[in-house]
This record gives C-alpha cells, structure tokens and sequence, in this order.
C-alpha cells in the first residue's frame, strides 16, 4: 500500500498560482491522487478582511466566501496534482464552474485550524466534481455537497499565441 503524500506551502506554491493574501491553504497532510485530499488552513486574526475592523470589535468570524475559496483551492490541489500549474498565464487555468448544496453549521474565528476533507466524485476529461467538507476541532463547518471546476488552456482564455 502507497503511503498518502504531504505537502507543505512550497509544494503547494509549486502546484497552484494563488499567492499572498489569497493563498488559503498552508498544508495537504493527505493527498491519495485521483481520489481524495486531506489540507489544514490556519485562520488568523492578521488577515486582510481584518484590518478595517474597529478596536471594539470582538469574536468576528472570519468571511464565510474565504472558508468556502479555502476548500475550492484545496480541491484545486487535488486537480493539479497530475499537472501543476504556478503560472497560470502560462499554462492550464482552472475554472470555476459552480457549487450545490453548500451548508454552514457553525461560524470560523481567528485562532481555528480548518482542515479540509475533498473527494474526487467523477472526473471527465478537462472537467472534474468534487465533495467535502471542513472541520474545526472535530467539528463539521461546512458541507460541500458539488462543485465542479474545468481547466482550460490559458491561451484560449487570453488569446495570446500557444
């Protein structure tokens, strides 16, 4: 039996274009290719959707959008894991197609490690979905019943030269 990869921010650096601040996975503790992928994303309180809160603000939760585009780029992970892509514009870009059944259970807040849990369901050429959820402690988040992303040469979206 094949031991599940790890991965950690220079690996996942490697494998997908998202840089400061919207990098929102820090580690992939699992990843079984072609099947499922296990990643840790640290929320703190020095993040950007932060720095605007007043002084009085107090428990504020972190963008339910942020926990949701932490788990897409988490499955974006288990995509690229065949053919990474840093430089979007220089190769396969992938796309957002849509998202189903998405439930919130509870709020986020700085100091909770999300962690990740994606499932591959079906893969058909440039098009893939995907099922999961995130956990804090144990603790169900989110529910992610679908989401489907496409990639697509960079090149039919910008119309530069191959």
């Amino acid at each position: 039996m094949t031991r599940p990869l790890e991965i950690g921010t220079a690996g996942i650096r490697k494998r997908i274009p998202h840089r400061y601040p919207i990098m929102l996975v820090d580690r992939v503790t699992e990843l079984v290719p072609g099947e499922r992928l296990t990643a840790l994303k640290a929320v703190t309180c020095n993040e950007p959707w932060y720095r605007e809160l007043p002084e009085s603000a107090v428990d504020f939760a972190y963008p339910q959008v942020m926990v949701i585009e932490s788990w897409c780029q988490a499955a974006g992970l288990l995509v690229t894991e065949r053919e990474p892509n840093p430089s979007a514009p220089a190769g396969t870009v992938m796309l957002f197609g849509g998202m189903a059944d998405i439930r919130f259970h509870r709020e986020v807040f700085p100091g909770d490690v999300l962690e990740h849990r994606v499932r591959l369901l079906r893969a058909v050429s440039d098009a893939a979905i995907f099922e999961g959820e995130s956990v804090v402690a144990g603790e169900t988040v989110l529910e992610v019943g679908r989401v489907a992303v496409a990639t697509r040469p960079a090149t039919e979206l910008t119309g530069a030269p191959a």
